[in-house]
């Protein structure tokens, strides 16, 4: 059995995204176990004084460029949503109270393609409603689980672990000890997991 990968993500992210989407062939390839950790980038934001890079517009454009060249390179389906940025606090929630159930994975990749596919509008509650809704899930259920103590608990938890664990951005990596910070750092981790 492999090493374990901590990937710590936020669905707001384009190029948590592109991350998420190439993480199934370096599972593949390497045998690692990964282990999905939903934080708020928002909050990351605020703790370390960082920003989006689309709040500095000449990075903004260069980086709506290189992640469109990612997504070519590996086949990533990729659509700028026209609504970014959205808040995500109430879908991350929602995804830190699903960890560890057999549907997770489900929402994670729901919620994802509703972003950075769909370029669907996931600040809209009826538009969440809608996606859960027509990708077989229960969406009232699901808001309500985004209420509870524990989901809002453990999504500060780990926001807060990944701020103490040096991160500053999505998505962050984690094999050990060892942090990366990135989409275009999966060589790095992959070597990493080999090792």
């Amino acid at each position: 059995m492999g090493k374990t990968l901590e990937f710590l993500f936020d669905v707001g992210s384009p190029t948590t995204y592109l991350a998420h989407k190439r993480l199934p062939d370096l599972i593949a390839r390497t045998g690692a176990e990964v282990v999905y950790v939903p934080v708020l980038l928002g909050g990351i934001f605020k703790a370390t004084g960082n920003a989006s890079p689309v709040m500095v517009p000449a990075k903004g454009v260069y980086m709506g460029a290189d992640m469109a060249r990612f997504a070519r390179k590996f086949g990533v389906p990729l659509n700028m949503n026209p609504y970014f940025p959205i808040n995500t606090i109430t879908l991350m929630r929602m995804a830190a109270g699903m960890v560890g159930e057999e549907a997770f994975p489900r929402l994670v990749d729901t919620l994802f393609d509703a972003m950075w596919k769909g370029r669907k509008n996931m600040g809209d509650p009826e538009v969440v409603s809608a996606v859960l809704g027509g990708a077989g899930f229960d969406p009232a259920a699901l808001l309500a689980l985004a209420g509870t103590a524990e989901a809002k608990d453990r999504l500060k938890a780990n926001t807060e672990s990944a701020v103490a664990r040096g991160a500053f951005g999505a998505p962050t990596f984690f094999v050990d000890d060892e942090m990366f910070f990135g989409q275009d750092r999966l060589d790095f981790i992959e070597e990493a997991l080999a090792r």
